[in-house]
Order: structure tokens, then sequence, then C-alpha cells
């Protein structure tokens, strides 16, 4: 009788708790970086900007290719979040991430990123996104980056920038539509705007303990550099919209009409930045600032009422 009494203690001893099971998956999906996604979905359909790139073959390519930078874009982070779980240990807030604190077991966080890049071959395997190169040159190149290049001052912010430029390439490619060099500059530039607004709050957070690439940098560089990639990047956008745009021939007019939104949504990401020091997390940042999301409500509602009178 106490053999029979003690297996149920057994197995609970060996199965973890509900509750624990429960914490464990709400932890692998944090590890994922779901908020993230919105990256690639706002990135990658960029060639879309030009209605004229729409067809449904070219549109099921698109979704694909979103799906694709996604698992290719967590499988990162995973693989990022194991290699740095030491230095993330040093940081008020990434601490708090499943690897670094503890939650989530290097083996499981290992197996997730196996599983994800096995997904993700099968998916570039079936042709479904059209050409593959962008997004494993997006892999190759964080591989790279975690081997060493997330330890070089600036050069390290301009990998991860690029890896925007090629999910707005592979879009491009998805739909067979004309890659502007207009539009990728200001692309490169407007992520680099983001990505140094969010150096710069880690020096003032939580100085360089958990990114060495932080020792190359200072309050004061990342200011003056938020300004220069603030201006390159307002600058090609306005001769994107001037130039090759799909407002023909009403170019001139989109540029003037857009030229008050883009310096509003700059200056007011620079006043979240500089003042509010709230650029530790850029997406969620811009997206949750009503402010931000009116000025772009308004400013598309705008080109789009333009676009139609090109159409007319």
């Amino acid at each position: 009788m106490p053999l029979l009494d003690s297996a149920p203690a057994a197995v609970a001893a060996v199965s973890p708790p509900p509750a624990r099971r429960a914490r464990l998956v709400v932890d692998l999906v944090r590890l994922l970086r779901p908020t993230h996604w919105i990256k690639s979905l706002l990135v990658v359909p960029l060639p879309l900007l030009d209605p004229l790139s729409w067809h449904p073959a070219g549109l099921a390519r698109l979704g694909w290719s979103v799906v694709a930078f996604v698992l290719a874009a967590s499988a990162v982070y995973v693989g990022n979040d194991v290699a740095d779980r030491h230095r993330d240990g040093h940081h008020p807030v990434k601490r708090h991430r499943p690897v670094a604190s503890g939650r989530v077991p290097v083996p499981l966080a290992y197996a997730c990123c196996l599983v994800l890049l096995l997904l993700l071959g099968l998916l570039l395997a079936a042709g479904l996104v059209g050409p593959t190169w962008p997004v494993l040159a997006y892999l190759a190149l964080n591989v790279w980056y975690s081997r060493g290049l997330k330890h070089v001052p600036l050069v390290e912010a301009g990998v991860v920038a690029t890896g925007f430029v090629l999910r707005a390439v592979q879009g491009h490619l998805a739909v067979g539509a004309d890659v502007s060099a207009w539009l990728l500059i200001t692309v490169f530039a407007g992520c680099l705007v983001l990505i140094v607004g969010k150096r710069r709050q880690e020096l003032l957070d939580g100085g360089v303990a958990h990114r060495p690439a932080l020792r190359g940098w200072s309050v004061e560089l990342a200011g003056h550099l938020l300004q220069l990639t603030g201006v390159l990047a307002v600058t090609a956008g306005l001769v994107w919209v001037r130039t090759e745009a799909p407002f023909d021939p009403y170019g001139e007019a989109a540029m003037l009409l857009s030229t008050p939104f883009v310096l509003y949504l700059m200056s007011r990401y620079l006043q979240l930045a500089l003042v509010r020091r709230a650029a530790g997390d850029p997406v969620r940042l811009l997206l949750r600032d009503r402010a931000v999301v009116v000025a772009a409500v308004l400013w598309a509602t705008a080109l789009g009422a333009l676009y139609a009178a090109t159409l007319s």
C-alpha cells in the first residue's frame, strides 16, 4: 500500500505542474519576439506603395516572404539571446528575457532555433517566396554579426539596418517590381535613426557592460549621429516621393505635401528619444505613441487622395 501511495507523488515530481508548463510556453513565445514581427510586416511589403505592383501571384509570394523573414528573424533573436545571455544579465531590462533569466533552458532555446530554421528551409525549398537570396543573405549576415561584428562600434548598427534593406529588397523581388535606390536609402537611414536612438538609451540605462560595442559610443556621439541619419532619412525620403513614387505628374505636389508630415514625425521621434528618453524599444515607441500614429494616418490619407487624383 505505501508503494501505491507513493506512485502519484513520484509522477508529480517528474512532471512539471500545469502552471509551470503554461509559463514555459509563454516564455517560449516571448523568446520569438512576436512584437517585433511587425518589422517584417511593415518593411517587406514596401513595394505595395505602388499599386501597379499589386497582382495575385506577387501578393501570395509577398505574404510568404513576410513569413520567411519572421521565421529568420525569430531564429536570429533566439540565437542572439543564447549567445548574449550573460551580458544581458547586466542590463536592467534584458536580464528579464527568458534565456538570460534562466526561465528557458539553453538546450530548449537551441531546439527552438533549430525548428525555426527547419521551417524556414522548407518554405524556401518550396519556392513560395520567389528569389530567396535576400533571406539567405540576412541569415549569413546575422551569423557574421553574432560571430564578431556586433562588437565593432558603428559597424554593428549598419549591419542591423542592412537587415531591413534586405527585407525591402525581398518584397520588391517577390512582386517583380524594380528596386528603388532612394527608397532603400530611406529605409537604411531611417532604421539607423532608430538604432542610434536605441544605443543612446542603452548607454543611459545600463552602460557598456551588456554590449561591448558601446565602448565606442558616447551619448554626445549618438546625439550627433541622430542628426546626421535623421537628415539623410528625411532628404532621401522626400527625393523618393518626388522622383520615384507613383505620383506622376504630381510628384512635386506629393513632396510638398509630405514635407510637414515627415518633419513632424522625425521631430516627434527625436523628442521622445532625447527629452523623454523613451527610445529603448523603437517598435513599441512608434506604434504606441498616439501622435505618431495619427500623423502617419493623416499623411497616408493625404497621399492616397493625391494618388487618386493621378488616376483621374
